[in-house]
């Protein structure tokens, strides 16, 4: 048999629906379970992809990769801070006040942590605002006791943008002795949603309003360090403690977020191999069906043998049809799984909307939406392995085929 010969009778044993076949039946079932372990494995994996994209892009964006603290006061910040910028793996380094408080609406109080921000620092600014839910950020530029306020603990105080808040600061200074606690009047000049984690605790005032509620006496608590290497920071945190003066130390995303990273990989993994189960479940499907298909042909396949066919060509005619599930099965599942993953924010949002209820909610998860990144490195990966296994799944089915005595079928069906 020539190898077109061999593709038309694997067509007609896959595709012929309208003269009811059964082999065309199996095939279809076949199709069908692979179509959806492949989509739901993509929309899985996409989400979980989204969960990673916004750690590394939104919350790592905003949480500083490497925060350095003094355990003295620092009297020449700037001198350090130019220290720091000069390193080569250091992209964008900003001074800091921070602080815990309690902040007042009337009789409404709620806890917050403190942060004071150089305004004049345009990148660490622009990022944070671009945030910004309401009011006017620029505002914040020009008030001196502007505030901007997490999203999570506007809505529990019940404030809106423009209001003037207190600020309740406990009196410990910078070496942890007892003071008068301060109080300081604020005006809130925007809101900060960034649908993450921050904007439960999250308060930023000027960098000198800060100092002076956090005892510093115009110093910095540290500084907040971006850098090139995201994975490599604690590396880099010692190399740059190397070049400061003694009695500096670090603390760095991974450990304050690392686990949540870690968390969010492992998930990915776990699940990653359990819907690749599905989908080997779905090619041993394949196995089933073609070797019921090899007895339903089996007359068929004798025909084949005494008009000149031999074994190989019986071998290829059912690996050929395993390979045409396999394709239409992994070229369905990926539109529909790529279709599914952009589909599926906004059917959550709708959901949420229609049931009253939050799915996600950064009290407990790190973001408070759906998130959703497909890859087309996902599509490919999964389409191949699905691929794989279905021409795999079709070895066996094709050797039972091809080792059919033709005369003793031929003498059974007399």
């Amino acid at each position: 048999m020539t190898h077109t010969e061999r593709l038309r009778v694997a067509l007609r044993y896959t595709f012929a629906f309208r003269q009811g076949h059964l082999s065309a039946f199996l095939s279809s079932l076949s199709m069908l379970g692979l179509v959806l372990a492949i989509s739901l494995l993509i929309v899985v994996l996409s989400v979980m992809n989204g969960f990673d994209k916004e750690m590394r892009e939104r919350i790592l964006s905003l949480v500083p990769h490497i925060t350095l603290y003094s355990q003295a006061e620092l009297a020449d910040w700037r001198t350090e801070l130019e220290i720091i910028r000069r390193h080569p793996d250091v992209v964008e380094a900003a001074p800091f006040a921070e602080f815990d408080t309690l902040i007042m609406r009337g009789t409404d109080i709620e806890t917050a942590k403190g942060i004071g921000l150089d305004q004049h620092e345009e990148a660490t600014f622009s990022r944070l605002m671009q945030y910004t839910e309401s009011g006017n950020p620029e505002l914040f530029r020009d008030q001196t006791d502007g505030l901007i306020l997490g999203a999570g603990v506007a809505k529990r105080l019940g404030v809106s943008v423009g209001e003037r808040l207190t600020l309740v600061v406990p009196g410990v200074n910078h070496g942890g002795n007892s003071a008068p606690t301060r109080f300081e009047t604020v005006q809130l000049s925007a809101i900060l949603n960034t649908g993450t984690e921050l904007d439960q605790a999250l308060a930023v005032v000027h960098l000198a309003l800060a100092s002076d509620l956090a005892g510093l006496q115009g110093q910095v608590s540290g500084f907040r360090v971006s850098t090139k290497e995201l994975f490599n920071v604690q590396s880099v945190a010692w190399n740059l403690l190397d070049t400061l003066p003694p009695g500096f130390y670090n603390t760095h995303w991974m450990m304050t977020h690392g686990n949540l990273y870690a968390a969010i990989q492992l998930s990915r993994d776990l699940i990653s191999i359990l819907l690749f189960s599905i989908i080997a479940v779905a090619a041993f499907n394949v196995v089933s069906s073609l070797v019921l298909v090899v007895l339903d042909k089996q007359g068929n396949i004798a025909i084949l043998r005494t008009m000149g066919a031999t074994g190989a060509d019986i071998a290829w005619i059912f690996v050929l049809q395993g390979a045409m599930i396999g394709v239409v099965g992994v070229l369905l599942g990926s539109v529909l799984g790529a279709l599914g993953s952009l589909a599926v924010p906004g059917f959550v949002s709708w959901l949420e909307q229609l049931l009253g209820l939050r799915f996600l909610n950064t009290d407990v998860y790190p973001v408070s939406f759906l998130p959703v990144d497909l890859l087309a490195s996902d599509l490919l990966t999964v389409g191949a392995v699905a691929l794989l296994m279905c021409v795999t799944a079709a070895i066996y089915p094709a050797r039972r085929a091809a080792r059919m005595a033709p005369a003793l079928i031929l003498n059974q069906d007399r």
